[in-house]
């Protein structure tokens, strides 16, 4: 958890990805059209990437990706990110972390 925790800190919005997962794009592509800039981790790309993977495997996420964490927080991944979207609480939670303003 240790090398998640690090490169989460002092980020209002982070999404491990892989650039072969569609639903990674769809997430990537929704957080941005709040007008976040979220960092992106593409562990297909990173050197460190199956460590990564490991770790947020270590975390209960089956699959591994995506993987949002807002504010610092472990939000989820696809399913939750969408239930928020849907319920109308993904915006305010993007403001809440400062990563989108009104």
């Amino acid at each position: 958890m240790a090398m998640v925790t690090a490169l989460v800190n002092d980020r209002s919005v982070v999404i491990f990805s892989k650039n072969s997962c569609c639903m990674c794009h769809t997430i990537k592509t929704l957080i941005s059209s709040f007008g976040a800039n979220p960092t992106v981790y593409e562990l297909d790309e990173h050197p460190k990437g199956h460590q990564i993977e490991k770790e947020l495997k270590g975390l209960g996420f089956k699959p591994s990706v995506p993987a949002v964490f807002i504010g610092q927080k472990l939000i989820g991944g696809a399913n939750e990110i969408m239930a928020l979207h849907l319920k109308g609480q993904l915006v305010p939670l993007l403001l809440g972390a400062n990563a989108i303003w009104v």
